[in-house]
């Protein structure tokens, strides 16, 4: 069988096949709540037939939102129809995965259909006080706060408590999100942490907070449930995070009871020059992958079966996310196991005589 269509076995969890849906923003939730946009979004790619549906980013607390709109799991309220949600992806043989989130100094935006500028608090927006240092996102935004030790221990409760939810929601598989400029990237990365305690300066310091929340994290759920890491593999910038951090930072990880890490690139700072192309970022999956001897996630830029086979096959990933082309297409893994010739694999029934 293809290696795309090839089960996968991770702790207590088994996925049908190597194709999942990457966490995407939808900006449509009023106070994080979820409702029928994101049953309809996310059903219909497991209906469609990937193996793993993450949610967009659910932030830990209010103030970790991107958005005004952004999902939220820092509520026992948001628990009902996460519920929903997860169940229906279940009923129709997909693995439901949760991504939890905490936007730091990139916080209080607006829309990207509304501009995507930061909102001032008479503009439903509020102060971003989360970052490891007083630096602003780019130009126009406003200065945040660097936290303190009641902070940063906030923080790392946040996500306890919203691991804990994601557990009663129903999520089998949880991902820390620490990529693409948000709080845990930040912390990472030299250009945006300037801190001079624990927390910052030398590379065991600036992981120093993603590793506390890992093994918070991995303590609080079930040995059967995998723990995913989203990184951004190098900030793409001079003097900034990197491959050769990633690997070790990917290393560490392995160690703490990390599963997967799903690796994506930048984010950090505006204005830097990403080299994009069909699986750009699907090479520093492959060095993790080798160097770290831990699974990864390949994302990025890709489109097409054969290409998804072909990173699997060749051994530079375990699982490939599919994000905007799911949005495209969301029946695109029954599409690619008709290409691939895939026997075995299973459409609803209330489909079959389509395909």
């Amino acid at each position: 069988m293809t290696p795309l269509f090839q089960p996968l076995q991770m702790r207590g969890v088994t996925f049908r096949n190597r194709i999942g849906m990457s966490p995407m923003c939808q900006y449509s939730s009023q106070d994080g709540f979820a409702h029928e946009w994101h049953l309809v979004h996310l059903v219909s790619r497991a209906v469609g037939g990937v193996g793993l549906v993450f949610t967009e980013a659910a932030a830990v607390e209010p103030k970790g939102r991107i958005t005004p709109a952004d999902l939220g799991i820092w509520s026992d309220e948001h628990i009902e129809m996460l519920s929903k949600i997860t169940a229906l992806l279940k009923g129709t043989g997909a693995v439901a995965g949760i991504q939890l989130a905490h936007a730091g100094r990139k916080a209080s935006c607006a829309k990207p259909w509304e501009g995507g500028k930061p909102l001032a608090e008479d503009e439903s927006g509020w102060r971003p006080v989360f970052a490891p240092s007083a630096i602003p996102f780019n130009e126009s935004s406003p200065t945040p706060e660097a936290l303190d030790a009641a902070g940063i221990e906030q923080v790392k409760q946040s996500f306890v408590n919203a691991a804990q939810r994601s557990l009663e929601a129903g999520f089998q598989v949880i991902e820390i999100h620490a990529a693409h400029g948000y709080l845990l990237h930040e912390f990472l990365s030299p250009l945006s942490n300037q801190r001079s305690d624990a927390y910052g300066g030398t590379f065991d310091n600036r992981i120093r907070l993603l590793i506390e929340v890992v093994q918070s994290v991995r303590k609080t759920i079930p040995d059967s449930t995998p723990l995913w890491v989203r990184i951004s593999a190098t900030d793409w910038a001079e003097g900034g995070w990197d491959i050769e951090q990633s690997v070790l930072l990917s290393q560490k990880l392995k160690t703490l009871g990390v599963d997967v890490v799903d690796c994506s690139s930048g984010g950090l700072v505006p204005g830097v020059r990403v080299p994009t192309g069909p699986g750009y970022q699907t090479p520093f999956c492959d060095r993790i992958r080798r160097e770290a001897d831990i699974d990864t996630a390949a994302v990025g830029m890709i489109t097409s079966p054969e290409q998804a086979d072909h990173i699997l096959r060749t051994g530079q990933a375990d699982m490939v996310l599919l994000g905007r082309e799911l949005l495209r297409d969301p029946y695109w893994a029954h599409r690619a196991a008709k290409v691939l010739q895939v026997d075995s694999h299973s459409y609803p029934v209330q489909y079959q005589r389509a395909w």
